[in-house]
């Protein structure tokens, strides 16, 4: 039976859903959904004792205003839909036949990426960053991959720890239940450094894509002018994140060394990519003998190795200006997600105020997804 903490008290009614349009005829690619443990001892089958004991007693030695709990913003517990909370009890997110029934059926979802935010690869401790990794990759196979085989899990690796992350990727590359790499945008260094290249690398060669989920090590202030005050300026600057690790890869070769390399920019918003690539570029034309390693403008490896996941989707002030902001990065650049099960989930129905032509709709909700991930 589910408690107080499990589960609102007064829970709102699910709002209406919108009519059916469209992108309900579609078997659509949902590159966001978040699976979450019912309990947290969940993990123990998959992890070695040494490593229970360690959970137990030292716990994963994370900070930042996720660290002890997920009731932030309050009204909305664990940053959930109030109507996703399984009848069963359980944390949204951790009962597939609930998801099943309120999105994947409900939606048409023919594949759904796993994207965990379970601070498995954020731990201080590397040696138990990788024991958490390969666990919760277990995990996410055993239990929702096993469970519906439509929901396909991301590899996460301890990137701290290149070599055991290279180790993973090769572990779990060729595996069906597994869809992409997944690292976040708060990391230790920029992405771009030479640290990382050796992950990038596996990746790449096993023709798996790189998943660049907002979050991760909370190991500076999230905003350039220090901690912020409110869940709103906290939940706002993720983005700046995903803006300064897209220009960290750009700028310091990653896609000249890799050119093959696809990353998706997940949860982090789309609209700023065109006035990014414009400065990116006009900087380029003058300091460009900083960085010799790349060959093109900036921009061009924008569109070439990046695509870029719906949620949150902007709402300018005339719908038609996102059609702009879509020309610009390219209608083969960006793939839907709907982040179920949060509260700022977007339906695939509702998620943007523009009218789509069939073959606009059928690129964003389903080829581009297609033409990223190897679904077996």
């Amino acid at each position: 039976m589910s408690t107080t903490l499990d589960r609102p008290e007064n829970e709102a009614a699910a709002a209406p859903r919108p009519a059916s349009g469209p992108a309900s005829g579609l078997g659509i690619v949902d590159t966001d959904i978040h699976p979450y443990m019912k309990t947290p001892r969940d993990l123990d089958p998959f992890l070695p004792a040494r490593w229970q004991q360690y959970l137990r007693q030292y716990d994963k030695f994370v900070c930042g205003p996720y660290a002890t709990k997920g009731t932030y913003p309050r009204f909305s517990p664990n940053t959930c839909r109030r109507d996703a909370w399984p009848p069963g009890g359980g944390l949204p997110g951790s009962d597939v036949a609930f998801m099943r029934e309120q999105h994947l059926d409900a939606n048409n979802v023919a594949f759904g990426v796993l994207e965990p935010l379970l601070n498995a690869n954020i731990a201080r401790n590397l040696d138990a960053a990788a024991a958490f990794c390969t666990a919760m990759n277990d995990w996410q196979k055993e239990v929702f991959y096993r469970a519906d085989n439509r929901l396909r899990a991301s590899i996460l690796v301890p990137q701290d720890d290149a070599e055991a992350s290279v180790k993973e990727i090769e572990r779990r590359a060729g595996d069906a239940a597994f869809a992409q790499v997944q690292l976040g945008s708060k990391t230790t260094e920029p992405l771009g450094r030479r640290r990382y290249w050796p992950i990038f690398a596996a990746a790449q060669a096993n023709g798996l894509s790189i998943g660049l989920h907002i979050g991760g090590t909370q190991s500076s202030a999230p905003s350039a002018g220090g901690w912020p005050q409110f869940y709103m300026e906290d939940h706002h600057v993720l983005i700046h994140s995903m803006q300064n690790q897209a220009a960290s890869l750009v700028l310091e070769g990653v896609f000249e060394a890799f050119p093959n390399l696809k990353v998706v920019l997940i949860e982090g918003g789309f609209a700023w990519g065109p006035t990014l690539g414009w400065r990116l570029d006009n900087h380029w034309r003058k300091m460009r003998d900083e960085v010799p390693a790349l060959k093109r403008k900036p921009s061009e490896y924008m569109r070439t190795n990046l695509w870029f996941a719906t949620q949150p989707v902007e709402e300018p002030e005339n719908p038609e200006d996102l059609r702009h902001v879509f020309d610009w990065i390219g209608w083969d650049r960006i793939v839907y997600s709907s982040d179920y099960p949060h509260w700022d989930y977007d339906d695939p129905r509702a998620a943007w105020r523009i009218r789509l032509s069939e073959q606009e709709e059928r690129m964003i909700l389903r080829d581009n997804a297609l033409a990223i991930y190897n679904f077996r």
